[in-house]
């Protein structure tokens, strides 16, 4: 599944909604590249796919380095990105 390109507060709680449906018919891989805009709404979202049934198995693709940095920050880069399988892009 693609992430869209802006995932903010105005914007978490539809693609949330969306994105743990996704999960929850079998989703497992979830495309980061297009996220342009985000802010700490993101990574909350994030950990609500990775707390939802099925969530355990679910990769985050191409997460923008910006991104993984919010989440180490908050302290969640482990719980969310596997190094194995989340490979990092520029943004």
């Amino acid at each position: 599944m693609q992430i869209p390109a802006r995932l903010t507060l105005a914007d978490a709680t539809a693609f949330q909604a969306v994105a743990l449906a996704a999960c929850a018919a079998g989703e497992r891989d979830f495309d980061l590249s297009p996220l342009a805009e985000y802010d700490s709404s993101a990574i909350a979202v994030l950990l609500e796919i990775r707390r939802s049934p099925g969530g355990d198995a679910a990769r985050f693709l191409n997460v923008p380095a910006n991104l993984r940095k919010l989440a180490t920050l908050y302290g969640v880069d482990p719980l969310l990105f596997d190094n194995r399988t989340a490979a990092t892009s520029a943004g």
